[in-house]
């Protein structure tokens, strides 16, 4: 699995990777713009809002509570979220706004477990473009 990831990532100079066609959202207004205006699917572990943002890249943003955890657990949880987001971003639709929101009551779910969970929401949101790799 980590053969599969380091071909089809792009390396920076210092060694760290990159999400290929991926930024972050970090104005208030743009996560409020993808709760309100946007789609989204409720799952047991995370709820996914996405939001179409003329642009020809994809902007996510991680929503944790102070209530989930002491700061370990959530730099934990986003961690996995935005591997596991990683792992799927040649197969997701490009030019949304895509706002992913942990769930409080959970524990730190396996890796496994979390992506199983966003193809099962991205499959219902309409968000892939090619199904049969998955």
């Amino acid at each position: 699995m980590v053969f599969f990831l380091l071909e089809r990532e792009q390396v920076l100079k210092d060694g760290v990777f990159a999400l290929n066609f991926t930024k972050s959202l970090k104005k208030n207004s743009d996560f409020v713009r993808a709760y309100k205006r946007g789609r989204f699917f409720a799952g047991r572990i995370i709820v996914i809002h996405i939001f179409p943002n003329q642009l020809e890249i994809n902007r996510i943003g991680i929503s944790i509570s102070k209530k989930a955890g002491n700061s370990v657990k959530r730099n934990r949880v986003k961690r996995l979220i935005r591997g596991n987001y990683r792992f799927l971003e040649d197969e997701i639709k490009k030019g949304y706004d895509i706002v992913f929101v942990f769930r409080k009551d959970n524990d730190i779910p396996s890796f496994k477990d979390l992506n199983k969970e966003m193809k099962y929401i991205m499959k219902k949101l309409d968000f892939f473009e090619k199904i049969n790799n998955l």
